[in-house]
Parts: C-alpha cells; structure tokens; sequence
C-alpha cells in the first residue's frame, strides 16, 4: 500500500506566462505596487495571502487572524471546536456561533441543491477509509453499509443558533471550509480598503478585483496525469477551486482509491472525471461543487451547470478528454503538452 503526498496546491498563481512550453515561472510583482505576503498553516493545509496597497501587510495579517478564528471553530479533531462539540453531542442541543451557523445552513442548501452527491454527514465514511487519519484501508462491505446507515444530510437540524445531531451522526466542513474562508478574508480586505489581491488556500485561489496593472489574474490548472499543466484560467473577483482524484489516494493490491467519497456508495467516487474546476464569485460555492460535481460525472455535471447557473466549471474526464462550459470560453486555454487537444465547450442549449 502506499499513498500519494498532499499536494500543496492545485492551482498555481501565475501573473506571467512564459511563451514555450516549460512550466510556467513565479508570479512576478509588479514594480510600481508593493506586495505584502503572509502565510499561515491552516485547515490541514498551507496558506498564503498576496495583498497590494500601502496597508497590505496590516490587511493580510488580520485577514490571517481571521482564518485562524474560523478554523477553531469548524475543525473536525480540534477537541475544543463547535463541530467536534456537535459530533460528540450524543444527540444533545448544541449552540454555535454565527459563522458555524452561517457556514452550515449553506452546506446544507448546497446539499440538497445536489440531490445528496455532498453531503456532509458523509464523514464516518470518510474516516473509516483512513483519509482523515493516515491509516489508509479499505473496509469491509458490512462495515461500510453500518457507517451509511448514519450518513443522512436531511438529519441535520440547524434552528437559529442551535445546532442538533442524532446520536451517531457526524459532520465535516471540509468540503465548504475553505472557500468559506476565502469569502470571508475578501470581505475583510475589502472592508481595509483594498482593492487587489490572491489568496491561495491549498487547493483554493480567491482574487479581490484585477492585477494591479488592471489585467486578469492568471490561474494554471493542474494536469490531473501529472503532466504539468492543463490549462490558464483568466480571473478578476472570482473564486477557483479543484478537485481530484489524484490529491489524496493511496493504493492496495492494485487498485486505487481517492478521498473523494460517493455517499450513495461509500465508495471512493468512479465518475468517469479525472478532476473538476468550478469558477464562482462564491468561494463556498466553487468549493462545495467541486466535490459533487466530480461525483455526479460529465453528464450530470453538465445537467447541473444548465440547471441552476452562477458558476461556470473546467471538466477533465479520465481519458484526457477536456469540457468548459461556455462561460469560459474566452478565459480558459489549454496549455503546453495539452494545448493540441479538442476543447469542448458545453452549451447552455
């Protein structure tokens, strides 16, 4: 058996493109705009906020501050966090703060919205499979439809700030933390006054308005065959997210099993997608239907995308195929190795 290393990022900011064929350079700061960088560790993962203006590093910083506060209190093994409260509540009442509230009451939505292809009861499962701990395994089938017999979004009972779970039924922000922390450090630096910035939170990229020249950010899309880069995405205020099979896996007598979990099945997710990129002006948004979407397929994705709109999406299926729906049609190119391939664009009719 043996897993994959995290990666550290699935976007990479890119504020110059070289014209050959290599990996694309560092972003390069422009010379007339100061840069102001923190980076943090949170939420499992390592953060950095890339801030413009002559207060940038005051606005990072707070902004940082806010991460922190958030991830105390929707950590999943924090023992002093509001969802680690929840989940060890043995069905009692327990009161959470706005944020918690906020963040849920919107996962629960998003829940519905995908007819159950997210779902955050879904951690048990999870778990049981090793993603959470490390200790990679593949459970037994009667193991595996006990721990789906607790896996119901519908249970979740959310009224005001009070926020109660059956016995045995456990939660996990993991799917929406992220891009809600994204949302909630362009709300800060935008109440600082500023106007330009990237964050990158793992997986996640948020930018608050354009490069400081004015220009798109530009965002590399990672090849999900390990080949580089896919394509360049051309952003201003929008939030990126990616999610693949290929971020966390591990292997066992041949087969492969990623950490993005079917909870209809229980399974690790066999959709026919390779790795899905949502594009939303809502971080938590482009979060959460990065997951569902790689679970729902091309198809159903597709569907979704036609269905419900306000967010536009970058489909890799597993035979290299590549589909953007048509909203990014003239911000996305494919790139290096894989800039010859057809690049389909979904229609909205």
């Amino acid at each position: 058996m043996k897993s994959s290393r995290l990666l550290c990022a699935l976007l990479a900011v890119l504020v110059l493109l070289c014209g050959c064929e290599k990996e694309p350079p560092p972003p390069e700061e422009p010379e007339e705009e100061e840069s102001h960088i923190a980076t943090l560790l949170a939420m499992d993962t390592v953060m950095k906020l890339t801030v413009y203006g002559p207060d940038g590093q005051t606005a990072a910083d707070r902004a940082s501050a806010r991460i922190e506060e958030l991830e105390a209190l929707l950590s999943v093994t924090d023992e002093g966090s509001e969802i680690f409260a929840a989940n060890h509540s043995e069905g009692a009442a327990v009161p959470v703060s706005s944020d918690t509230a906020a963040l849920l009451r919107k996962a629960l939505e998003l829940c519905g919205a995908s007819e159950g292809t997210l779902d955050v009861t879904v951690y048990p499962v999870v778990r049981a499979w090793g993603f959470t701990t490390g200790n990679y395994r593949v459970p037994e089938t009667g193991e595996l439809r006990e721990l789906l017999d607790r896996v119901d979004y519908n249970r979740v009972s959310l009224e005001g700030g009070t926020l109660t779970l059956p016995a045995g039924t456990e939660i996990d922000l993991g799917a929406v933390a992220k891009g809600y922390a994204g949302d909630q450090v362009m709300a800060s630096l935008k109440a600082q006054g500023v106007s330009s910035a990237i964050i990158e939170l793992g997986g996640n990229v948020q930018a608050l308005g354009s490069k400081p020249d004015g220009s798109p950010w530009r965002v590399a899309v990672h090849a999900p065959d390990g080949s580089g880069y896919a394509g360049v995405l051309e952003i201003r205020d929008q939030a990126v997210v990616t999610s693949g099979g290929y971020e966390r896996y591990f292997e066992e007598d041949g087969e492969t099993y990623w950490h993005i979990i079917d909870p209809a099945t229980g399974y690790p997710a066999k959709s026919g997608l390779a790795s899905v990129t949502v594009v939303s002006e809502s971080g938590v948004e482009a979060d959460a239907l990065s997951t569902s979407l790689f679970v729902m397929g091309r198809e159903r994705a597709a569907e979704y995308w036609r269905a419900h709109g306000g967010f536009q999406c970058i489909l890799i299926s597993e035979d290299g195929s590549v589909a953007v729906t048509e909203g990014l049609e003239d911000s996305f190119s494919l790139y290096g190795s894989w800039s010859g391939r057809p690049l389909e664009v979904i229609r909205s009719s």
